[in-house]
């Protein structure tokens, strides 16, 4: 291998490393103050690639979370857009959201977060047509007597807060109820067939 493609692969290497301790200390930590020392020690880097590769802590903090977004939203599309049945989109949806929580269970908390601080969804024109069609399948369901009717929307609201709301809030549920990591994570693993239960019909 040649010294410039040698090269190439620590720079690639080492703005990945940082990227994923980045993403690890918001997500799975919580700790959304952490500053560039900390970073550059829990990656075990010199501060200043820090700053080489990505300018600043608020750039990499940018990046993270655009990075986070896409990722989730890449993920999201391929349900929706499947040929799955309308159930089982909902299933594998929930099969994502709850693995994907046991890894970075203060994202949902970050992209909050960052929304509320003025980051927006990048790709809108695609997340438009993935609710478009959500929504036309939510009403065919009901059509055919396997939802409750209501407005589509209030089917995507109920469906969101029942699994989002016991991770995002987490750390004050888990306190207020008394239980360890390893109980909160037991009734996680439960909440896919309540949720799918209070959802449909059949």
């Amino acid at each position: 291998m040649s010294a410039k493609k040698t090269e190439d692969t620590t720079t690639i290497d080492t703005e990945q490393l940082i990227k994923a301790t980045a993403k690890k200390l918001f997500f799975a930590e919580g700790r959304f103050n952490a500053t560039t020392q900390e970073i550059a020690d829990a990656a075990g880097v010199n501060r200043t690639l820090i700053n080489y590769y990505f300018r600043s802590r608020d750039n990499l903090f940018d990046i993270v979370f655009i990075d986070a977004q896409k990722q989730e939203h890449e993920r999201t599309e391929s349900i929706v857009f499947s040929k799955l049945p309308f159930k089982e989109k909902i299933s594998a949806y929930l099969d994502m959201f709850l693995e994907q929580s046991k890894d970075y269970p203060y994202l949902d908390i970050y992209m909050v977060t960052q929304v509320n601080q003025g980051c927006d969804f990048k790709d809108k024109e695609t997340m438009n047509r993935m609710l478009d069609k959500f929504y036309l399948e939510i009403a065919i369901e009901m059509d055919k007597g396997n939802i409750k009717k209501m407005r589509p929307e209030q089917f995507v609201l109920n469906f969101i807060s029942l699994v989002s709301f016991p991770v995002s809030m987490r750390p004050l549920l888990q306190e207020t109820m008394g239980m360890t990591n390893e109980s909160y994570d037991r009734i996680l693993e439960e909440r896919k067939e309540i949720v799918m239960d209070l959802l449909f019909n059949i």
